[in-house]
């Protein structure tokens, strides 16, 4: 009996985190998703002395691509640039740091390929 409240229990939990989202560490949030063709993103938070830690990353499996980039945190653009895909995973990661601000933290980034306009949007909170 006590077997099966615990596997209830632990399957409810696991069912209580929405698809896409999973947790690292202690707090880190981390969202991940599909692009308009065939990339993937992933979008990670997590707190670095009293601030937050961004991590926006884009996997195409093509190197040398470049793509525009855009964070916005609670509907303040806070980057925008270009970045190209390398390695041998054809993938970027972008890393920014931002002050934590009273109440949730929502980051969006958007991504979009200059070559191929395919686009990857995401958005997590913390």
């Amino acid at each position: 009996m006590r077997k099966a409240i615990v596997l209830a229990l632990a399957t409810s939990l696991a069912l209580a985190v929405p698809a896409g989202v999973a947790l690292a560490g202690d707090r880190d949030v981390i969202q991940e998703g599909r692009c308009s063709a065939s990339s993937d993103w992933k979008l990670k938070l997590s707190p670095e002395n009293g601030r937050i830690e961004v991590e926006f990353e884009v996997d195409q499996n093509v190197s040398g691509d470049r793509w525009r980039v855009k964070i916005v945190h609670d509907g303040d653009r806070v980057f925008r640039g270009t970045r190209t895909t390398g390695g041998a995973s054809g993938s970027f990661e972008l890393r920014i740091v931002e002050n934590d601000r009273a109440g949730a933290d929502t980051f969006r980034a958007r991504a979009r390929n200059l070559s191929t306009d395919e686009v990857c949007r995401g958005s997590a909170t913390f």
